[in-house]
């Protein structure tokens, strides 16, 4: 793991520019059960903390993980709610009834600002299960956070006009497809969780930098800590993140570093407590 983990800094050792230590909210982070027996709360709170994270949006399967974090560092960590308890649930959640027993049963439990990040692909976004997910997420006043294709987020919408959706990893999708979302979807929002092809070597790409400019309000950093050894890579990819960030002018990195997940999530926070 180590191997690997130093292969990745050579790579974004190059990538990184010197840039200001903006904070960084970091809308994509996983304390899941595979990691607890690797990475202590303390130890993964200590890299957040190193890496010059202010606050970290948390998912976890299953969701003990996320109170195991929030209990070590509540003023960093803002939870939300990973609908299915296992990584092995991933691929059967959609038609799992008991998943929403499970999501009712948390919500009741404890405060969250998001349910995700959730899986789902085109058609699959009709199913009862997802259908009664996005209830609940209006009901409480909760975003979707959606690892997924275009299709299923244009079907989530339908279920809810009104919904907000955090698009994790831009859907994966070209800048120019990401532009057409956002454009057709106010209540859009994109995280960048292994997105590096927006900034290849370190320069940003034209393309995306055009978009971020278009749209500097609906933008979030991520990293995606899904297994152990991603929490090797927290730090250095914070300063990455920095390092293509310098690349845009000021108020615009800012917002994209920390400000929207501020705005949009730390203000939840808030009115829950």
């Amino acid at each position: 793991m180590m191997r690997t983990a130093a292969g990745f800094l050579l790579l974004f050792a190059v990538a990184a520019l010197p840039a200001a230590e903006l904070p960084i909210f970091d809308a994509h982070i996983h304390y899941s059960h595979t990691v607890w027996d690797t990475v202590s709360p303390r130890d993964a709170v200590a890299l957040l903390r190193e890496a010059g994270v202010r606050r970290a949006l948390v998912s976890s399967s299953d969701d003990d993980g996320t109170q195991r974090l929030l209990a070590e560092a509540p003023d960093l960590v803002i939870p939300e709610l990973r609908p299915y308890p296992t990584a092995e649930d991933m691929a059967t959640w959609v038609s799992d009834e008991r998943i929403v027993g499970y999501v009712e049963a948390r919500l009741k439990r404890y405060r969250y600002v998001a349910i995700g990040e959730f899986h789902l692909y085109g058609a699959d976004a009709e199913r009862p299960v997802v259908r009664r997910l996005v209830e609940l997420a209006h009901r409480y006043g909760l975003f979707l956070h959606a690892h997924s294709d275009a299709d299923a987020i244009e079907r989530l919408f339908r279920h809810n006009p009104q919904a907000r959706i955090l698009w994790a990893h831009a859907g994966f999708d070209r800048p120019e497809a990401v532009r057409e979302m956002l454009r057709r979807h106010p209540n859009l929002w994109c995280e960048l969780a292994f997105r590096t092809d927006h900034a290849p070597g370190g320069r940003l790409d034209p393309r995306w930098r055009s978009l971020f400019l278009e749209f500097p309000d609906r933008f979030l950093i991520g990293s995606d800590t899904y297994i152990a050894e991603r929490w090797n890579y927290v730090v250095v990819h914070a300063r990455w993140s920095r390092g293509w960030l310098a690349q845009l002018p000021g108020e615009v990195a800012e917002r994209i570093a920390y400000r929207n997940g501020e705005e949009l999530f730390g203000k939840m926070v808030t009115r829950n407590r």
